[in-house]
């Protein structure tokens, strides 16, 4: 009956036409790209399982690599607003089939890249608590605060890849260590690193030590790549969600979220797009979608959670998602203008419409992230 009532709704929402420019698509309409996006995904991607080719270094990667895990990020924020029975059960069986494990040293990494994974684990559990979930995910945060090491996140994409886990972690047990690890981990990528990675006076992320001043970018202004101070992003929006109203850090991060999205606002494209190199539209310039997504994604949390100022934020957020509809969604599904992994404008290169990445999953996670947070508007 469930499946029934799915197809149902997804037959009258296929008739729905789209909108454009800067007003707000409905949600049937929101939901259908994001359905569309996701089919293409998982008609690719059959087996959650199945290891992922990098056919330039020819290696074979483990499914559960960060970016498998920031797929499935997506593909939960799709559960939450439309529970099709396929998305569960293709989470669930990524998770079981890898023993509800780490990557690679399992629960002694401390590598944020091989345990991300384990915050799908923890929005599983919550659906269907079955303690083997999170054996070793607890283990592996245990180890984690029960240690005096603060200085793993060494590179800015980290964050996202590890912080939003611990605060999962804290909300799910009531146990504030967690969080307060997770604090103290943030503080020192941001203000100890390099002398901190995170510059206050412009609101923005040097992706790591290498990208600090003196390294300036060819225009001669600040290097700061757009996908990488997304995943802070993404990382403030997904720790704001899991901490209390009282934590004491709440309103740091607060401020660190509103900084970065009006630092974020003030170099947008015309088109709706950001260029890899948010200060240097020359430096390979051009649409790119997975930053793009992460600063719709934080814009229209920030709107539905009363942190950003809606008549401000909303023709930008509806603005920047139709152009990623219109612009960058194939007709089946595929996304186009997706950077490769990397860690600066130069790598993944080129980036087009038809251009196809490195990795294919991440970049499908960010756009459901961002859908389905616009979907709440």
């Amino acid at each position: 009956m469930k499946k029934n009532f799915l197809t149902l709704i997804l037959s009258v929402i296929l008739t729905v036409p789209a909108f454009a420019g800067d007003a707000l698509p409905s949600r049937r309409d929101i939901l259908r790209t994001l359905v569309k996006v996701n089919d293409y995904y998982l008609s690719n991607h059959p087996d959650p399982l199945a290891g992922i080719p990098y056919y330039s270094r020819k290696k074979v990667y483990e499914a559960n690599i960060w970016t498998r895990a920031v797929y499935f990020e997506g593909l939960m924020a799709l559960y939450s607003i439309y529970p099709d029975n396929r998305y569960y059960d293709y989470a669930y069986n990524w998770g079981d089939g890898f023993k509800w494990g780490m990557r690679r040293d399992n629960t002694t990494t401390r590598d944020a890249d091989n345990y991300c994974c384990g915050q799908t684990y923890v929005d599983l559990y919550r659906l269907t608590p079955e303690p083997k979930m999170l054996t070793k995910t607890k283990a592996c945060m245990n180890m984690l605060v029960n240690t005096p090491q603060v200085g793993d996140w060494t590179w800015i994409d980290a964050i996202q890849m590890g912080m939003p886990l611990l605060a999962k972690m804290s909300a799910l047990t009531g146990d504030p260590r967690y969080r307060e690890k997770a604090w103290k981990m943030y503080s020192w990528t941001r203000d100890t690193l390099a002398g901190g990675l995170y510059n206050e006076k412009e609101g923005l992320w040097w992706r790591d030590k290498d990208f600090v001043p003196p390294y300036k970018e060819p225009n001669g202004k600040n290097c700061y790549w757009s996908r990488g101070n997304g995943w802070v992003v993404a990382a403030l929006v997904r720790v704001l969600d899991e901490i209390p109203a009282d934590d004491p850090h709440r309103a740091t991060y607060v401020s660190d979220l509103r900084a970065m999205l009006e630092a974020a606002a003030k170099c947008r494209r015309d088109d709706g797009f950001w260029n890899v190199s948010m200060h240097d539209g020359g430096n390979y310039g051009g649409k790119e979608l997975t930053g793009t997504a992460l600063f719709v994604y934080g814009m229209a949390w920030g709107i539905n959670n009363g942190i950003l100022d809606r008549k401000k934020y909303l023709p930008i957020v509806a603005g920047s998602w139709n152009a990623m509809v219109k612009d960058a969604v194939h007709p089946d599904g595929f996304l186009g203008y997706v950077q490769g992994t990397g860690k600066e404008p130069k790598d993944g290169q080129p980036v087009t419409y038809d251009s196809v990445p490195d990795f294919d999953d991440y970049g499908t996670g960010c756009f459901l992230l961002a859908g389905s947070e616009v979907y709440k508007l």
